[in-house]
């Protein structure tokens, strides 16, 4: 599992349908509210359209300075990226109330259980299925005593027990 958890602990990824607030510093006509599109691209005014996908927010506060800069928009821009909304994580299965629920930093698996109104009485605490938007079939985890992080855009099945 811990495996699984380095892969969230890297920094929050922005992927598509995550809702960014860019502010370039004493430049009001190019700060705003946008979302990362589709193909994990952000569209700002000016300059072509950024590949968001798989960046940090300071990784793309770095990009959109450079391309301000190289642009010749803004001779010293100072840019920075703040994440509004994340993209939701999905939970099934055995829970008492399986859904879309919105994301928020360092979420564990204990905690989107809790949102999801906790395991139902047949729910297997054990083992689980996740689903990450990057890997192309879910993978069971065996859950020990180590906190299981949940990734935006996760699919959590919790399994059914059979006694």
């Amino acid at each position: 599992m811990s495996s699984l958890n380095a892969e969230v602990s890297d920094g929050y990824l922005l992927g598509a349908g995550d809702k960014l607030k860019v502010n370039v510093f004493d430049e009001p006509t190019l700060s705003g509210e946008f979302e990362v599109g589709e193909g994990g691209v952000l569209a700002l005014p000016l300059i072509d359209p950024i590949v968001a996908n798989g960046k940090t927010p300071e990784m793309l506060a770095q990009v959109v300075t450079s391309a301000l800069k190289s642009g010749g928009y803004v001779l010293d821009p100072h840019v920075s990226v703040e994440v509004l909304k994340y993209r939701p994580f999905f939970i099934l299965g055995e829970v008492k109330q399986p859904g879309e629920y919105p994301y928020r930093g360092d979420l564990t698996l204990q905690q989107a259980v809790a949102t999801a109104g906790g395991y139902t009485a047949r729910a297997n605490k054990r083992t689980i299925e996740i689903q990450r938007k990057q890997w192309s079939v879910a993978k069971r985890v065996k859950l020990d005593d180590a906190t299981l992080k949940i990734a935006p855009g996760d699919t959590i099945t919790v399994l059914e027990a059979f006694f």
